[in-house]
């Protein structure tokens, strides 16, 4: 079994009053950079990797409204299905650097096109992508190689799943065990609404071929928080910690989404449990994913849930978070570009990346309905207006006449800063209040949890 290096040890470094510090002084010649995808993940990544003192210039595919405007960013309309066209792209624009986004395209081997093409790419291989691509494969992993996750088993007939639901009983969860868009997982609450699920998965096909197979698995409660780590298959560097808000009502309440917001770092997460998900999730998965001959090289996701101080794995991913990205570029005081770029020549434990001290809120406005139906065309205004945030567009597209429209579920990421989470929560409000859209939905609780944590030690504090 491969060895890996601790190329971050005793977790990430906060910096206190520099901004913009590279990773270290660099004498790199400039690179152009490529960043697949159109959402506001990319479109965060893009803000991020385009302000490095060794980018020339950086080209967003497909991109989107928001990336246009960022300066020395350039959107390409080039199909990434398409991997020739990809590889073409970077030989003609002497590409250097290239970030995948999104997972559909690692899952379909982007990255392995690229680097046989000698294009230097962060995004793990189509095999190390199925610990997204493939709930089971990612659960099997935990299994064999020790990793703490909930309690589970496969299935791809109704009948058996049925019965399994029906001898654990309820709460349980139903996960389609493909891609699904971070919608493909259900919380049962009574038996009947799993055994729903099991219907709505694999013989109504709700979410296509992702729920062929299903994992059904215990219920775990306590407090999700997501954690990610910069893995080269030998080496590991730890990034901040953040929450999501999966569910689409206040409260937590409804159906999973994609996510309508997140903050970091997420107060949850301390010294001892950052230490045990490093030892016991992120390296005992890279381990076994080096073992089993597809060594993982890519951003690393490790959902978490968190009770009693300790921590068991939810689910991988095998890409920045989205919405959780926003915030750890708003937060990221470092030269990102170089850190990637030094990670694919396998120069890792040459990375140090530092951290502003604020906290990160980001509030997602969706379009109403989301994540059912929802209308798509209507007109946004008041963008430039925003002061107290940085607007990251998601799914937007212009009409016509050149406006800024919906054209997805969800469609912009707000991110503020903010000396604590309180702070950065009513900055990030402030800003959706300018924002003008008829179809806008969006929580208005983002970032509860941790502002409940800071009232509470007020309240002691006043005693």
């Amino acid at each position: 079994m491969q060895c890996l290096r601790a190329a971050c040890v005793g977790g990430p470094n906060v910096s206190r009053g520099r901004r913009s510090l590279p990773v270290m002084a660099s004498s790199s010649s400039k690179v152009n950079v490529l960043v697949v995808g159109s959402g506001g993940r990319e479109h965060s990544l893009a803000w991020k990797l385009s302000q490095s003192l060794i980018c020339k210039h950086l080209y967003c595919a497909p991109g989107n409204p928001g990336t246009e405007t960022e300066p020395n960013v350039t959107n390409v309309g080039i199909n990434v299905a398409k991997h020739g066209d990809v590889v073409e792209f970077c030989r003609e624009k002497n590409v250097g650097l290239v970030v995948v986004g999104p997972e559909v395209p690692l899952v379909a081997g982007l990255a392995d096109d690229l680097q046989a093409a000698g294009v230097p790419t962060w995004g793990p291989s189509a095999r190390a992508a199925q610990l997204e691509g493939s709930k089971a494969f990612m659960k099997d992993i935990c299994r064999k190689y020790n990793i703490p996750t909930a309690a589970y088993e496969k299935f791809t007939d109704p009948a058996r799943a049925k019965a399994f639901i029906k001898s654990l009983g309820a709460p349980i969860v139903v996960k389609a065990s493909g891609l699904a868009a971070g919608k493909g997982v259900v919380v049962a609450r009574t038996v009947e609404e799993a055994f729903q699920a099991v219907d709505d998965m694999l013989v109504t096909k709700v979410f296509g071929n992702a729920g062929d197979e299903l994992v059904i698995e215990e219920f775990l409660d306590g407090e999700e928080v997501s954690f990610f780590a910069l893995v080269d298959g030998e080496a590991a560097v730890p990034l901040v910690s953040a929450q999501d808000h999966k569910a689409v009502g206040d409260g937590d309440t409804g159906p999973n989404t994609g996510g309508m917001g997140a903050y970091s770092p997420a107060p949850a997460m301390n010294e001892i449990i950052f230490k045990q998900v490093m030892d016991e999730i992120i390296y005992r998965t890279a381990q076994g994913m080096a073992a089993e001959g597809a060594p993982f090289r890519g951003t690393l996701f490790a959902g978490l849930m968190i009770k009693d101080g300790k921590a068991k794995l939810l689910e991988h991913n095998v890409r920045f978070g989205d919405p959780e990205c926003q915030g750890l570029m708003a937060r990221c005081d470092s030269d990102l570009t170089e850190a990637l770029l030094r990670a694919t020549q396998g120069n890792l434990d040459d990375v140090k990346l530092l951290w502003k001290p604020e906290a990160a809120l980001t509030v997602v406005m969706a379009a109403n309905g989301y994540p059912g139906n929802y209308p798509k065309g209507s007109i946004i205004s008041g963008l430039d207006r925003v002061t107290t945030a940085k607007v990251f567009h998601a799914g937007t597209s212009r009409n016509t006449a050149g406006q800024v429209v919906s054209s997805g579920g969800r469609v912009l990421n707000i991110t503020a800063l903010g000396k604590d989470v309180a702070e950065a929560q009513a900055q990030a409000y402030k800003a959706v209040k300018q924002i003008e859209w008829a179809d806008a939905y969006y929580r208005s609780d983002i970032g509860w949890r941790a502002v409940a944590r800071l009232q509470a030690a007020a309240t002691a504090k006043g005693h």
